[in-house]
């Protein structure tokens, strides 16, 4: 059984406990080395029956493997993007399939791989009809912050700012959902406008006014928050611009100076038994107000929580990633379904400024079938996946033009690719083009659907030796873009 987030595994431990009898086999990051190797020998010795576990529980030594879970399979944490590329979810049907065993992909938004498979009739598909228990799918409604009287260094609507109000004077809890760790991501000077970045990285620091830190987001890399501008020497004219969730508790500090307010994020926590604490007494009611990232739309069942307040519900609808409609529907509608989980009913209220977007349209509507059926046209257009292949290719190096180099003559020599209809895209500099002081130079192979793209991106690269420097790493489907 895999999960999304280990922070779930204790909630659901203890339900299959009580469901069976026994207690199931534990595998991800949270454990000790000690319990690891004594779950690796009890499934090597056909000991244990059922494990619980993150993506890498996949490669465990199963003697009789007759059925894999996927829970959440939409979510994008699936995806092993560093050491070995691989995306759990995909691994798992091929797991299953070299074991004969069965598979089950669990979401109530899923993939549009998933959903895509679903239609084309490779996946047999089993729709729940209604929640489970009395409880029903919350109440939707759009919040236009163009016609909110919101001054510029407030982010809590008033008129989400009453609704939190009544659910706290009814004795229920309230979550604030913003998809961004730390105070601010952005530290600029007003005096000239310099925007503060790694030294390491082509990225701009962001304030961790908690650890009273700027920490890079790409590499980890951490300094000191200044006093002064490191270009142009001026005092006190650093400015943090944006919302985090830390600047987000400040703000329900200041509207609510009573209520009890408890932040989940993953960099707050020093360890997962941390986290699963603060989970567990979020549940038993320790907490009015909730003020999450991403990390609370991953299954948690809060039963006194009946309102979702999505801070910026735009947030991710811009950029180039393919997927970006996708998961900003998923994430919001799945955030919302943490309200109303008990008998008492749920609202959640969408804060945006563009409520005719067609991703807001469909999330408010509920219309989930027809997003997909969208989406999956647009796709189809394009031949992108699920309805095509792609492959990136990343060269990082100390030196830029060694990179560059490679990047040329890879993309001079894509015959291989042109026999299996194949196209090469670039080499350009990757978005974030600088990480950890390495140059990254990046190209994108689209392949038609039924290409045999793994052996002729074999053929393609084999001629090229890389020297000491030079890295070449190559991510087959890729979900993120960076």
């Amino acid at each position: 059984m895999l999960l999304p987030e280990i922070a779930l595994t204790s909630e659901f431990l203890t339900r299959v406990e009580a469901r069976f009898g026994a207690r199931p086999a534990e595998w991800h990051s949270g454990v000790t080395q000690t319990e690891r190797r004594r779950c690796w020998r009890m499934l090597a010795q056909g000991e244990a029956q059922l494990v619980v576990g993150a993506r890498s529980a996949l490669f465990l030594p199963f003697r009789d493997l007759g059925l894999i879970v996927v829970d959440e399979e939409h979510d994008s944490s699936y995806k092993q993007e560093e050491g070995a590329l691989y995306h759990a979810r995909d691994m798992a049907v091929l797991r299953a399939a070299i074991a004969g065993a069965q598979v089950v992909l669990a979401s109530a938004t899923p993939s549009l791989e998933t959903w895509a498979n679903a239609e084309a009739g490779k996946y047999a598909r089993l729709d729940l009809s209604a929640r489970y228990g009395e409880s029903v799918l919350p109440e939707m409604r759009a919040i236009d912050l163009r016609a909110e009287d919101l001054p510029s260094s407030r982010w809590i609507s008033p008129t989400l700012q009453g609704a939190v109000s009544r659910r706290i004077a009814c004795g229920e809890q309230a979550l604030l959902f913003l998809n961004r760790r730390g105070y601010a991501p952005l530290t600029v000077c007003r005096a000239c406008g310099h925007q503060i970045e790694c030294s390491e990285c082509d990225a701009r620091m962001v304030e961790h006014r908690f650890l009273k830190r700027l920490v890079c987001h790409q590499c980890g890399a951490t300094a000191p928050i200044p006093t002064a501008c490191p270009k142009c020497g001026a005092e006190d004219r650093l400015a943090p611009v944006g919302p985090g969730v830390e600047r987000l508790e400040e703000e329900a500090r200041a509207l609510w100076p009573e209520a009890r307010v408890a932040v989940l994020s993953s960099d707050l926590f020093a360890s997962a038994r941390a986290l699963k604490e603060q989970i567990g007494a979020i549940a038993a009611g320790e907490a009015d107000i909730i003020i999450g990232t991403q990390i609370v739309a991953k299954g948690h069942n809060f039963p006194h929580l009946t309102l979702v307040g999505v801070i910026d519900a735009d947030l991710g609808l811009s950029g180039s990633d393919l997927r970006a409609a996708e998961r900003v529907f998923q994430l919001v509608r799945q955030v919302s379904g943490r309200a109303g989980r008990a008998e008492k009913p749920g609202v959640a209220l969408i804060q945006t400024s563009q409520p005719e977007h067609p991703v807001i349209r469909a999330i408010l509507s509920g219309a989930e079938e027809e997003f997909w059926r969208s989406e999956s046209v647009e796709r189809q257009a394009l031949a992108m996946p699920p309805y095509g292949r792609l492959a990136g290719i990343v060269i990082s190096s100390g030196d830029l033009e060694a990179a560059f180099a490679l990047g040329q003559a890879l993309a001079q020599t894509d015959a291989p690719l042109r026999r299996i209809g194949a196209q090469v895209f670039g080499p350009a500099p990757a978005p974030i083009a600088r990480i950890r002081g390495r140059h990254r130079v990046r190209l994108l192979v689209k392949a038609p659907r039924g290409a045999p793209l793994q052996g002729a991106l074999g053929i393609w690269l084999a001629p090229h030796k890389l020297t000491r420097d030079l890295r070449l790493s190559v991510d087959i489907d890729p979900q993120s873009f960076y």
